[in-house]
């Protein structure tokens, strides 16, 4: 393929496409540096930090450590930086934060088996002839209501004179 691409296609394709530039001076930024790509490529997703100082990104729990003078304020706005290679930093306001990576939220219990609950029914629902358990064909006019025509109407309470 690549042969192809160099003998045959690439001198046709630059005939027919290629221009002359229209100034001879280069307006190309030097290549970024090491540094530079590193901030460049990488994933950044804005989090917010809880009341205990944790912070939830992929379903992962870290811990921020209190630092002297940059620290964060709980429920303020931090940014989750991750890499290809893995690679995790939380930054607040420019500045990066220690931090730890934990299990559960501080202050939790832990629950092995949590017990589901069933949802309530009446007891007078779980009886066979419970009006829940008839169909609407088989159900009787309750009083006060009248039946016209096929269907259930009500009937007037008051009548003006």
């Amino acid at each position: 393929m690549n042969r192809y691409l160099e003998e045959e296609y690439c001198d046709g394709h630059n005939q027919r496409f290629a221009r002359d530039a229209a100034s001879e001076v280069d307006y190309h930024l030097p290549a970024p540096g090491t540094r530079q790509r590193r901030e460049i490529f990488r994933l950044e997703t804005e989090r917010v930090l809880g009341n205990d100082w944790v912070v939830r990104h992929e379903n992962r729990l870290y811990q921020v450590e209190r630092q002297s003078r940059h620290h964060a304020p709980a429920k303020s706005k931090v940014i989750v930086c991750e890499w290809e290679d893995g690679t995790v930093e939380i930054q607040y306001r420019g500045q990066k934060l220690k931090w730890h990576e934990i299990g559960q939220r501080p202050g939790t219990p832990e629950v092995a088996n949590p017990k589901r609950r069933k949802p309530s029914t009446p007891a007078a629902a779980q009886m066979p002839d419970h009006p829940w358990r008839r169909s609407y064909q088989d159900m009787q006019p309750r009083p006060g209501m009248v039946a016209a025509a096929g269907r259930l109407s009500v009937a007037p309470a008051y009548t003006p004179p």
